[in-house]
């Protein structure tokens, strides 16, 4: 662990009622849901019975939205009294009926022949292995599965390779691909269930519709698709959980593209998709929730359905994407038979249609064209490497974990401070910032939009206080004007030239950032913690509604690099989604919309809660959802 223990030289250890029919949950985009909207992206934008924009009225929604939603010190956002455990989601999809594909499973302590050490993925790009049913299981192993279980007195839950908000895990990942021998022996569409580590085959399609869907890629890609189940967010936290699902697909991104780039392939968000579109490519149901503001308590089924999210196109390192993709897709899979039927996960629910609301307001309503981007290595993003562990990539991404609290007796190097930085810059060490091309934000279709607000509090040789990391120096001058005009915007002496790190205000704010995360001791006895910094409003003007989830989809992806960072220096991280907005701002000195706080996190050593024990992912503890898949209604129900 790089860290030092305060007063001495020594390293310390290494932390209202609704019914839907039987027949919702098997059904997905048919044929009639699919070629009605074939060929318009199903332009939701066009279609409005208000006077007025259509991307004015959802811009107003968004901002109210996120308004509604803010945690204020005499009122928090939104949300259930108290937890129904009775109808706990259950974390685990499954497709009753579909044919289940076993995936191999990997040595947690691989060699460092057969995997790389931490550092390397960011200098070099590997050499490309074959894209065959080994590799598609060491892409899944490492990024979505178990990566643990946890066991304490009576209670037993799982923890996973990708970070959750409250360990809910909204967010589910679908592979479309060629045949892969030992998988299909046809181009397919799968889900992955994580409990099992298995391959769930939806559909089998031709090669006639794989080679329109992988136009443009080189050979040897596929494509990864997101979604997200609001219902297993909000059942905790109510209205605020259209946010945390967001940033849990900026995690899930993250955490695919690192371990893509481990077998030598890249990543990129195939951003022109439609939600419509995206719906039809992977088989979701095409639902419209009520946005009635409720709560409403009820049965609910379609509060399960999913939301799509975004498609990353995987491909080898060192080959290039030639062309825009083929994104309208709608008509294409109108015909294709989809095979499992979709597990019930509660009994009964609770809307809060504020959400739908605003997930309706955000769609990417038409196809467009996206700009093509990809990782590449930055050796120069490297400011120290001598203070890693000695860990492979597998090592690090799969032993993450969540920090309960920190040991506020330690202090961190100022070099390990500044290396953790530099690896969330987009664009690598050395360079103005802005445009993304450093691993693993060269997966993201725009120029940086998130700056980070720093707490600094134990680091070595710099001074407590609250600095700025500015990730687009495009809007250097921007936030300088909007903030505190007694900010000094200077630049430490022991920073690096190349890190765009700006002092802002010397002092003790151990008490300010606990107070800002909610009161949260965590927050102040970490080495240092953080506030997301977003380009709000003016980037919904420039880029339209659907960049309000992608926004938070930038927060997740950093808040994985920081993950993942601490890990690799042995110590530990914890994204912190409870906050105080306004008050954030107000220390800031921003008293409008032009920039929000999204997201928070803080990093130090973990303290060790030693009456949990920690048991291997798989296979997993028997019957530990037995319970939960009898919840289903009918034939509704969960395989695990």
């Amino acid at each position: 662990m790089r860290a030092v223990k305060l007063g001495s030289r020594i390293y310390g250890p290494g932390w209202g009622l609704k019914r839907l029919s039987p027949s919702f949950v098997s059904s997905s985009c048919s044929a009639r849901a699919c070629a009605s909207s074939a060929g318009t992206g199903m332009a939701e934008e066009g279609r409005t019975t208000q006077d007025g924009d259509p991307v004015d009225l959802a811009m107003s929604v968004l901002v109210n939205y996120h308004e509604e939603t803010k945690h204020r010190s005499r009122k928090y956002a939104r949300g259930p009294h108290r937890l129904d455990w009775a109808n706990q989601p259950n974390p685990f999809r499954r497709y009753d009926g579909a044919r289940v594909v076993p995936l191999d499973h990997l040595p947690e302590s691989p060699t460092r022949s057969s995997d790389p050490l931490w550092p390397v993925i960011f200098e070099e790009s590997l050499a490309p292995k074959p894209l065959d049913k080994s590799s598609l299981s060491q892409l899944l192993y490492d990024s979505l599965a178990l990566s643990a279980w946890k066991a304490a007195r009576r209670s037993t839950w799982s923890l996973r390779v990708n970070p959750s908000s409250g360990n809910l895990h909204p967010t589910e990942g679908y592979v479309i691909c060629d045949a892969i021998e030992g998988v299909s022996m046809t181009p397919f569409v799968a889900h992955y269930a994580p409990y099992e580590h298995v391959l769930e085959i939806r559909a089998e399609i031709s090669v006639e519709k794989w080679r329109y869907l992988s136009s443009g890629l080189p050979p040897g890609s596929l494509l990864f698709g997101f979604s997200s189940i609001f219902w297993r967010e909000s059942w905790k936290y109510g209205e605020r959980a259209f946010r945390y699902c967001n940033h849990d697909v900026g995690h899930a991104i993250g955490a695919v593209a690192i371990a893509s780039a481990s077998l030598g392939w890249n990543a990129c968000m195939l951003d022109g998709y439609s939600v419509h579109e995206i719906g039809c490519l992977l088989g979701l149901p095409q639902v419209r929730v009520s946005t009635d503001r409720g709560p409403v308590r009820g049965v609910m089924r379609e509060l399960e359905t999913e939301h799509a999210d975004c498609v990353l196109a995987i491909f080898p390192s060192g080959l290039t994407i030639s062309e825009q993709p083929n994104y309208q897709v709608a008509k294409l899979m109108g015909d294709v038979k989809w095979q499992g039927q979709m597990s019930a996960l509660s009994k009964e629910h609770m809307s809060w249609g504020i959400i739908y609301e605003a997930a309706q307001a955000s769609e990417k309503s038409a196809v467009t064209s996206a700009a093509i981007t990809r990782s590449l290595p930055l050796p120069d993003s490297i400011i120290t490497s001598a203070e890693y562990e000695p860990v492979t990539v597998r090592q690090v991404v799969r032993k993450r974990r969540s920090a309960e609290s920190m040991d506020s007796t330690y202090a961190m190097l100022a070099e390990v401070f500044f290396q953790i930085l530099a690896k969330t810059l987009p664009t690598g060490s050395g360079e103005t910032q802005g445009a993304p091309r450093q691993l693993p934000f060269g997966a993201l279709p725009w120029n940086a939009e998130v700056h980070l607000v720093i707490f600094a509090h134990r680091v070595v040789g710099l001074q407590p206080g609250v600095y700025i990391l500015v990730r687009n120096e495009a809007y250097t001058k921007e936030l300088a004007k909007l903030m505190k005009p007694e900010f000094s915007w200077e630049k430490p002496e022991i920073c690096p030239p190349s890190l765009p790190l700006y002092a802002l205000q010397y002092g003790n704010v151990t008490g300010l950032a606990q107070r800002l995360s909610c009161d949260q001791e965590i927050a102040g006895d970490g080495f240092f913690s953080l506030g997301m910094l977003a380009r709000f409003e003016s980037a919904m003007r420039d880029f339209g509604p659907s960049m309000y989830p992608r926004l938070f989809w930038e927060t997740g992806l950093i808040g994985q690099m920081l993950y993942l960072e601490a890990h690799a220096f042995g110590v530990s991280g914890t994204g912190i989604g409870c906050f105080f907005d306004d008050p954030v701002h107000t220390v800031l000195g921003l008293k409008d919309n032009k920039f929000q706080s999204l997201y928070h996190f803080t990093i130090g050593v973990p303290v060790e809660d030693k009456r949990i024990q920690t048991v291997p992912s798989y296979p997993a503890p028997p019957g530990r959802y037995k319970q939960i898949a009898q919840l289903g209604v009918g034939s509704q129900s969960s395989t695990s």
